[in-house]
């Protein structure tokens, strides 16, 4: 009677073990503590006061209204709290993805939801099918060549923020352009990084966050002064959606100016390529910044659960009327440093923003335009990494190119920009792939050693080199194949040496395979070729070599 006893609860185990899979919260919940509640309120409060501010830039760089921002700035805490496997990552907007949202949607609302729940059904797809793999085909060089364009675009696209009108160019204004340069300037840059060494000096924790918080709030109470005053100087946010927003499917169609309905299928059309780059840079981005706090807080992260939080944060923030967003680095640095504990900071990071939306709305009005752009501005300017040219100049020349490729492209598309550094990364992947590094030397018979892999693009080169090098020459001289660094072979590669074994034979010399893999050994032998030798050593082919000439 005890074993049908002991089997129910195996079972109950392993499926208690498959739900803390797919709930990471359950590994944690359990053991959580009041010094941990106290540290995640804290790091909680200090995120939030950076994502407010943020989130309003970002929906700038989106081309959205300012709300749409906080819109996107919440449903990460509660997702991530559930699904997510890194204590320290941040969801919501992002200068990178508010980017590429706009490249894609163009500023329309309805449709920068829509893009959200397609991007989450990707990304959670992938994380189903476990593809997260896929990622590493994106190099480091091609992350930065679109990161560095990315923040130039960005940087740029918000000049814009600092005039007052277009007329301002003009001379009849040139006064108040004036006023707005020296404005953002001397007010906003100078209260952000003025703001930034005070919080440094008196409460250091806090001094990552409470300057945005400081500059878009001083900012404001400016504006505010000169429009009291009949001189609205400033260009301000203007009246936004008080309120949150409601909750309901995001929309499958649209209506243009004239009245004409846009299929859904017609919208994800238009969407095109960007469909593709979007959830995969959020997914990079994200994954990333998960890897690199787990690994500067000693501690791993689920790659595939990661995204499907990032995926379900989607999914769900569409309902909301949240555009795509991913994992923030300065939010997340903002969460590390303060000393989080567990996913649940972002829990209160989330209220916070409820908060924002629900009560001070109104106060945004008078949010100069000028003080977001100096928000965004210094956050982008630390993405433009000029010092990884000379690093890779230093390494690997090479990479250079798949940099220069993205970051050109960038300017004309930024989908294209990803698209064309990948594509430049595959062929020299490619190229590598098909001209393995083989070092030759002449210890008394040649001896050519294969520095990587070989396969089936490989086996062309290989075997012209040990045609014109051995075969070819007069008189025909043995090989020995050094294979130490070859664990796989294939089909493509076992016809190739069969081929060169024949003609060895035909020559009356000899090839012999030294130091293979033991699954290589098995594949050869299994493949039952003619004439095939092998040995433990070089040394020991040498001494066949040797003996052959001697018995001659």
């Amino acid at each position: 009677m005890e074993r049908p006893l002991l089997g129910r609860g195996s079972a109950l185990c392993c499926s208690y073990s498959s739900l803390k899979a797919w709930l990471p919260l359950l590994s944690w919940a359990p053991r959580y503590r009041l010094k941990w509640l106290q540290m995640d309120l804290l790091a909680g409060l200090t995120v939030g006061l950076t994502t407010v501010p943020q989130a309003l830039a970002y929906a700038e760089v989106a081309g959205l209204p300012v709300q749409y921002g906080l819109y996107s700035a919440f449903m990460g805490g509660f997702v991530y709290t559930l699904l997510g496997t890194s204590k320290d990552v941040t969801l919501g907007p992002t200068a990178i993805m508010s980017l590429l949202c706009f490249s894609v949607v163009g500023g329309q609302p309805h449709r920068a939801v829509l893009l959200s729940l397609l991007c989450g059904l990707i990304q959670a797809g992938m994380a189903l099918l476990r593809l997260g793999f896929l990622l590493d085909f994106i190099s480091y060089p091609v992350i930065k060549g679109f990161t560095c364009a990315a923040a130039v675009t960005i940087g740029f696209g918000q000049v814009k923020g600092l005039v007052r009108t277009k007329q301002a160019l003009l001379g009849a204004h040139i006064f108040i352009f004036v006023i707005d340069i020296v404005y953002i300037l001397h007010c906003a840059c100078f209260m952000y990084y003025f703001s930034k060494l005070l919080l440094y000096l008196f409460v250091s924790s806090l001094s990552w966050s409470v300057r945005n918080v400081f500059v878009v709030v001083a900012a404001s109470c400016v504006a505010f002064s000169w429009n009291a005053f009949g001189h609205p100087v400033f260009t301000v946010t203007g009246e936004t959606s008080k309120g949150l927003p409601p909750f309901k499917p995001p929309p499958t169609s649209d209506t243009t100016a004239n009245g004409t309905v846009v299929t859904f299928g017609e919208i994800v059309e238009d969407f095109g390529g960007g469909l593709a780059v979007i959830p995969f840079m959020g997914l990079l981005e994200s994954i990333a910044i998960a890897k690199a706090f787990a690994s500067q807080n000693d501690y791993r992260i689920d790659a595939n659960q990661e995204l499907l939080a990032i995926g379900v944060t989607n999914i769900m923030g569409s309902f909301v009327s949240a555009y795509p967003v991913t994992g923030s680095f300065g939010r997340t640095a903002v969460n590390s440093q303060t000393g989080v504990c567990t996913p649940a900071g972002g829990i209160v990071t989330s209220v916070i923003v409820l908060l924002s939306l629900a009560f001070l709305m109104p106060a945004f009005y008078y949010i100069p335009k000028a003080a977001l752009a100096a928000v965004i501005i210094c956050a982008v300017a630390p993405m433009v990494d000029y010092q990884v040219v000379a690093k890779m100049w230093r390494i690997r020349k090479l990479d250079l190119v798949p940099f220069i490729v993205t970051f050109l492209m960038s300017f004309w598309e930024v989908q294209y920009g990803i698209v064309g550094g990948v594509a430049v990364s595959g062929v020299l992947l490619l190229y590598h792939t098909a001209r393995p590094q083989i070092k030759v030397s002449d210890p008394g018979m040649l001896v050519m050693e294969l520095g990587s892999g070989l396969s089936f693009p490989a086996t062309e080169y290989l075997s012209h080199l040990i045609h014109t090098q051995a075969l070819q020459a007069s008189p025909p001289r043995s090989v020995v194949l050094d294979c130490h660094h070859v664990s796989v072979i294939d089909y493509t590669v076992v016809s190739e040496l069969r081929d060169l074994l024949r003609q060895f034979k035909l020559r009356e010399v000899q090839l012999v395979f030294s130091r293979l893999q033991p699954s290589v050994l098995e594949v050869l032998l299994a493949a039952d070729l003619q004439d095939f030798r092998h040995t433990d050593s070089v040394e020991a082919a040498l001494q066949i070599e040797t003996e052959s000439l001697l018995d001659e």
